[in-house]
């Protein structure tokens, strides 16, 4: 039996609708995580959407972990804070690096999810204020977890992450892609071929949508959806129960429940458009591998990395 049935709501109908969105439901801790084959696999990742969260409702700290392996250009993501209703993290993998411009919009790189060959053994705790909200595992491309109806502050968040790379060369790759992203090789850990590190104040620069006056507007009305939702659902314990509360007497907030973390609204903007100027380079011949280049790094980092903790 699937891991989704085992850990589903109990109500057929709600756990067919959270299938749909792309999601599971994990009763023992009360979190939304993605399915492996969820719609979201089918429209990779470029910036654009990072850039495009927070008028959309979601304020999250993000950090990109760029290296090279297998001759390819891969990125691992990390995210974590405030999606609308929910609070959440992720891990994603992505490789298959194409160059990207879209005139006006967009100039940079669109990643494709990473495949059922390239998943890798993942592990988060996401913690507020230091206090433990859920653990998420498994061997995935987008390991997430979301708590419905919790507010945080993005910087009252943590993750403990831990990630299983395919071999050695591909485990030193990416702690020099760490080393390049700011973290010091003193708070990585290694223990065979998993690192293991804290994401807590982002070390790579963030979109730019995310201002003080914005996400201060965008957290005060996350925070009122919350608190609402709170107020309405106190009397039950079981989610079906509260998603009735919740239809019966607040219908528009309903519909926000299952548009939860990264949500179609998100990429309906834009991956038809970055879809249609792929194929049209395609087909004139102009898509871009994207290069590889020498990392930069000092003199004996490379040593370094090999005596890692």
């Amino acid at each position: 039996m699937s891991e989704f049935l085992l850990q589903g709501t109990g109500n057929e109908d709600l756990d067919k609708a959270i299938d749909v969105a792309g999601y599971n439901y994990d009763s023992t801790q009360d979190i939304f995580w993605s399915n492996l084959d969820s719609w979201q696999r089918k429209v990779g990742y470029c910036r654009l959407y990072d850039e495009a969260a927070a008028p959309l409702g979601m304020i999250m700290d993000c950090e990109e972990i760029y290296f090279q392996y297998l001759g390819q250009k891969w990125m691992i993501g990390l995210w974590k804070g405030q999606y609308d209703m929910v609070t959440g993290g992720e891990i994603g993998v992505y490789n298959e690096a194409l160059d990207l411009k879209i005139l006006g919009i967009f100039k940079g790189t669109f990643y494709q999810c990473a495949s059922d060959a390239h998943l890798l053994q993942m592990s988060f705790t996401l913690k507020k204020n230091g206090k433990p909200l859920f653990t998420r595992s498994g061997k995935h491309w987008w390991l997430t977890g979301f708590k419905l109806g919790e507010f945080s502050q993005p910087s009252e968040l943590s993750m403990d992450v831990s990630i299983t790379l395919e071999n050695a060369v591909m485990r030193d790759a990416f702690v020099a892609g760490l080393w390049n992203a700011g973290y010091t090789l003193d708070k990585l850990s290694k223990n065979g071929n998993t690192v293991s590190f804290k994401f807590g104040t982002p070390h790579t620069p963030q979109p730019l949508t995310r201002t003080k006056p914005t996400d201060r507007l965008i957290q005060w009305k996350n925070q009122q959806l919350c608190l609402k939702y709170q107020k309405l659902t106190e009397p039950f314990v079981l989610l079906p129960d509260k998603v009735k509360a919740i239809e019966e007497k607040a219908p528009k907030m309903s519909l926000k429940i299952l548009k939860l973390g990264k949500a179609k609204p998100l990429y309906e903007r834009y991956v038809n458009l970055i879809k249609s100027v792929i194929s049209a380079n395609q087909t004139r011949g102009e898509v871009l591998r994207r290069p590889l280049t020498t990392p930069v790094l000092p003199f004996g980092l490379q040593r370094l990395i090999k005596t890692c903790k």
